[in-house]
């Protein structure tokens, strides 16, 4: 097969563009691939030939153009489109050109039953991939989009790589309990909870050797810095920006934590879960359940519930047997369904799937 693969992301290399360009890679071992991008910081991790195009609107006529063009250069059986804006581009590229386009779908979106979205997720795609079957209800819950045309994929992780980040790195000796979190400083991402949770677990357990590390960067940055030095933590607290490889930083974590209003199911959580670290999560975090069983390989909570994420996270302090034993169990869970072979098969069977029918 000849596959394009496209995400105009315009910042940041976050878990929906790793999770593309990981899948992109691996397909091109035994299929043509190619991918198109808007930043160079997204098509550098693409190992395939690439293509910069603008991708300005839904509309952007320059760059439906330059991609019919590279439809035909290769070939292309399918176009892979991974963000919203793309959705509607790979739609009216790959009916120009005869070919199929099947969206790549990460986050749940209860769709409005408008003309547009009818013509984007239906009239042009031919298939949508999702991440967690609860995307999949969400989309089925519209009455338009045919259950046939929904695939729950779930994203692979680069195992290999993560070994060997995992042999590299060493888990400091001590009563330091590291905590993480990993994503753009948003709204959506809920920064906010966790930093009122610390401010009653320090509250109520001040000797507490805890250190927090928020990974990422964006427009809530100078909120939560201002949050932080109200609550008295900012001297447990750092958030050193976007980092292009987390992994270091996750290998020698105890705890991830993720507090966003909605999510597919997190490739930063699934990542942090095979680093073993302990999974804390709000239930908003999509297909989470498929993941998490609470209490057994990770914990969940409910969003804008501080007070049980403080009593998880001074409960996980106290009882460093109990955080181990989460971690161990989170990595197991990972390895048996996120392997990057199995996501390949089933990718390719979809694919093929799509184009016979």
């Amino acid at each position: 097969m000849n596959i394009l693969f496209i995400n105009s992301a315009s910042r940041g290399f976050g878990g929906n563009e790793r999770s593309i360009t990981m899948v992109a890679n691996m397909l091109s071992i035994s299929n043509n691939t190619v991918f198109a991008y808007r930043k160079d910081e997204i098509g550098a991790h693409a190992r395939m030939p690439r293509y910069r195009l603008p991708f300005i609107f839904e509309g952007d006529l320059y760059t439906i153009a330059r991609l019919v063009r590279i439809v035909k250069k290769h070939r292309i059986d399918i176009i892979i489109p991974s963000k919203r804006k793309d959705y509607a581009i790979a739609g009216i590229v790959s009916r120009i050109c005869g070919i199929r386009n099947i969206l790549w779908l990460g986050i749940i979106r209860p769709l409005e039953n408008t003309s547009i979205n009818r013509i984007i997720y239906d009239k042009l795609a031919d298939g949508i991939i999702v991440n967690a079957q609860e995307i999949k209800k969400q989309l089925l819950k519209t009455g338009w989009i045919p259950e046939k045309k929904i695939k729950v994929l779930y994203r692979g992780i680069d195992s290999a790589a993560l070994d060997k980040v995992i042999e590299q790195s060493v888990r400091p000796a001590g009563p330091t309990m590291k905590i993480t979190a990993m994503g753009r400083l948003t709204a959506i991402k809920s920064y906010d909870l966790l930093l009122k949770a610390l401010g009653i677990l320090f509250t109520t357990t001040p000797e507490a050797d805890i250190q927090v590390t928020i990974l990422g960067e964006g427009n809530e940055r100078s909120r939560l810095e201002r949050q932080a030095k109200q609550l008295g933590i900012e001297k447990h607290l750092s958030m050193p920006g976007f980092s292009s490889n987390p992994y270091p930083t996750l290998a020698t974590s105890d705890v991830f934590v993720m507090t966003s209003t909605i999510e597919g199911l997190s490739t930063a959580l699934v990542e942090a879960m095979y680093l073993k670290n302990a999974p804390v999560s709000t239930y908003g975090g999509g297909g989470v359940c498929e993941i998490i069983t609470d209490g057994r390989n990770g914990f969940l909570f409910n969003h804008g519930d501080e007070e049980t994420l403080a009593s998880v996270l001074r409960k996980l302090y106290l009882e460093p047997g109990l955080r181990h034993q989460i971690a161990e169990a989170a990595q197991e869970s990972v390895k048996e369904k996120y392997s990057a072979e199995k996501v390949k098969e089933e990718m390719t069977a979809f694919c093929q799937q799509v184009m016979n029918r």
